[in-house]
């Protein structure tokens, strides 16, 4: 039976995993995944904070979903190697579930995001975490933290992204640089600013 000590510690491992799924290894600029809907949909602040949300409710709620039915149910029935199956069955329902919320309480959100929000489903950074989450064998817990984590840094990248772009609309960039390619220079150059977080926790 789990005592408060053990308990605590599993708190402290989640917080310290969210934090480097935030920072020093966020997902989308340490590991490059879920760039199409980066580069497409990081033109505006509120589009892109918008979809930044869905994906951190998505990547939480996945990871929780996924977490269960991986240990819960294919682990004791010895089918774990329908887990690639199983794990895009549930982050299509629960993101079909998503667009519907979005497009019965915020129909401009859901006519800004258009084709990217039902291709979170597709996005490899949500299936990229859940499956992180079971190759490095995390607890229940510490996959919360890191599914929120993972998500909250998406969010935080493609919102970056999004305020530095409105603000190169004002510039002089050259022709062959503007749209995807100025948008990927600046990515590799925030990716290393991130860089600079490894360690801190060390």
């Amino acid at each position: 039976m789990p005592t408060a000590g053990n308990f605590s510690s599993e708190i402290w491992l989640a917080v310290v995993t969210c934090f480097a799924a935030v920072f020093t290894q966020n997902i989308l600029l340490s590991y490059f995944l879920g760039m199409c809907s980066f580069v497409s949909v990081s033109k505006e602040v509120k589009t892109a904070a918008g979809l930044g949300l869905a994906v951190v409710v998505v990547i939480t709620a996945t990871s929780i979903l996924n977490w269960m039915a991986y240990w819960w149910v294919l682990v004791p029935l010895g089918l774990e190697f329908y887990r690639f199956i199983l794990f895009i069955i549930i982050i299509a329902a629960f993101v079909q579930l998503l667009e519907m919320v979005i497009d019965r309480y915020s129909p401009a959100l859901y006519l800004a995001l258009g084709i990217f929000l039902p291709l979170i489903t597709v996005n490899c950074a949500v299936l990229g975490s859940v499956l992180w989450m079971v190759i490095r064998n995390y607890s229940f817990v510490v996959s919360v933290g890191f599914g929120l984590g993972s998500g909250l840094g998406w969010m935080m990248a493609i919102v970056a992204m999004a305020g530095i772009r409105q603000r190169l609309d004002e510039s002089k960039i050259p022709a062959g640089l503007r749209g995807p390619g100025i948008t990927l220079i600046i990515a590799g150059i925030m990716a290393l600013a991130f860089i600079g977080f490894t360690g801190v926790l060390q």
